[in-house]
């Protein structure tokens, strides 16, 4: 494959419309607007600097040794829901501003999702419309987001998912942390289409939810299996932190076959939930402490089937 290099936003634009499919960026491109990479475009190398929304995915597509900014309220990578078909979106070694939000939504109704190595330094979910709803409580999404929304259950995605990293120790990011689904009902079951991941692992997660005192209603996790995912493992590399109000720092609301956490599982926010289970899981290992330091401090261990 020969690579297309670019300099400029300008460059940038000029190899997609001349039909460039593997484009290598030189240095960091600042003042974009949001790119669509075409089916089959592979993206290398560099920065690239977004006002608003960042780099759009379509099908096939490969984003790798990269950086992506943006505000952290806005997407840094998402995808084209006016596809029917993603094939596989693939990135590694990615680094992002912004959330990273691939989902099957709209005209979407299969695709795979490879992920290696992404890690997204800050972003705000807060104020996402769109929010899964069961046993009594909205979830806030996630700073990195797979999420198959189509209530059709013959609508499936598949993934894996490695060395996914969100906030930092200082700097946390806003909303939840990694977050990924299928669709659910209202109680929170299960109803329509699915994600079935192969393995879901991650390194260091940061999150703080930001969420009202008092707030009923509405929860975060720092890693958050949703209803409609099917895992067949959850490995938790690194530290899973959470700071804030009703923020679960592992919660299962899905299948996972197996959930291992090797890395710290640490609450300091006031409801002190380190980890909860609502939906089914086969077996449960965690070789690392569980701290929860809040008032509410309290574990909820997990059960070996659905409750």
């Amino acid at each position: 494959m020969e690579w297309t290099k670019v300099t400029s936003a300008k460059e940038l634009t000029e190899a997609l419309s001349s039909g460039a499919l593997a484009i290598e960026v030189v240095g960091r491109l600042g003042g974009m607007p949001s790119v669509t990479l075409p089916p089959g475009a592979a993206l290398r190398g560099g920065s690239l600097g977004f006002g608003a929304k960042g780099l759009r995915l379509t099908s096939n597509n490969t984003v790798q040794d990269t950086t992506i900014t943006t505000a952290p309220q806005e997407v840094a990578i998402y995808n084209d829901t006016a596809v029917t078909d993603l094939g596989t979106l693939a990135l590694a070694n990615v680094t992002t501003t912004g959330q990273v939000y691939l989902a099957a939504d709209n005209q979407v109704r299969a695709g795979r999702i490879e992920a290696d190595g992404v890690h997204v330094t800050m972003a705000d979910t807060r104020g996402r419309f769109h929010r899964p709803t069961g046993f009594g409580v909205e979830a806030l999404q996630g700073a990195f987001t797979v999420w198959n929304r189509q209530p059709d259950p013959a609508v499936r995605l598949t993934a894996r998912l490695e060395r996914i990293s969100a906030g930092s120790a200082s700097e946390p990011v806003h909303g939840g942390g990694v977050f990924v689904g299928g669709h659910g009902d209202t109680a929170g079951k299960a109803d329509g289409g699915t994600v079935d991941v192969e393995l879901l692992s991650t390194g260091d997660v940061f999150s703080n939810g930001g969420i009202a005192p008092g707030t009923p209603d509405l929860i975060s996790g720092g890693v958050f299996v949703i209803s409609g995912a099917n895992v067949a493992e959850v490995r938790n590399l690194g530290t899973t932190t959470t700071y804030g109000q009703n923020d679960m720092v592992l919660d299962n609301w899905g299948a996972v076959t197996a959930w291992n956490a090797h890395g710290a599982v640490t609450s300091w926010g006031p409801s002190g939930i380190g980890f909860v289970n609502f939906g089914h899981i086969g077996t449960l290992s965690i070789d690392a402490p569980v701290e929860t330091f809040g008032l509410g401090a309290r574990i909820q261990r997990l059960r070996r089937v659905a409750r």
